[in-house]
């Protein structure tokens, strides 16, 4: 089970809007929907939650690059939304190194990704490498009234409601929810 909202800020305030990431495959197609969620180039906030076990801040700042926050990579990395997020630079990776050299192809006659190995061994995408704990941007939202002691000591289970209090965006986050 997952929670998704996009906080988007106006001059009103913040307006808060639930979203679908079934349609997200990429951090640029969810960048793409965050900017959607604004008429100018307002500052948006796609904050994602996955059954209390891990929390996402995403921040798009008009045609800037997405800045991410991520509460803990390992429990998001076996996550569908969460592998959206942890990047391969937010990772600390080379852009594309996913493993895909000769030695990890399957040429033992499995097809399809099927492995003749068990599923705790290393399946050669490098996954072993996600690490547990926060990664990315921990002072996404300094700005905002949100210091990166205070995102780092948050609890997956409240820190969207204690984000969003910090925002002063508690109740339209609610509305969403």
């Amino acid at each position: 089970m997952y929670f998704a909202a996009l906080l988007a800020r106006t001059e009103d305030g913040w307006e808060a809007s639930d979203t679908e990431l079934d349609d997200v495959e990429t951090l640029s197609d969810l960048a793409d929907l965050a900017r959607e969620a604004t008429a100018d180039e307002d500052t948006v906030l796609v904050l994602i939650e996955q059954e209390d076990a891990w929390f996402g801040v995403v921040r798009v700042d008009g045609e800037e690059d997405p800045r991410i926050y991520v509460s803990d990579a390992a429990a998001a990395a076996r996550s569908s939304y969460g592998e959206i997020l942890l990047t391969d630079e937010l990772l600390g990776r080379e852009p594309g190194n996913d493993g895909a050299d000769l030695d990890s192809l399957d040429l033992d006659g499995t097809e399809d990704g099927e492995s003749d190995k068990g599923d705790d061994e290393d399946d050669g995408t490098g996954a072993e490498a996600v690490p547990h704990g926060p990664v990315g941007d921990a002072e996404v939202l300094d700005d905002l009234g949100v210091g990166e002691k205070e995102l780092r000591s948050l609890d997956a289970e409240e820190a969207l409601t204690a984000i969003a209090e910090a925002l002063g965006a508690s109740e339209v986050l609610e509305t969403v929810r």
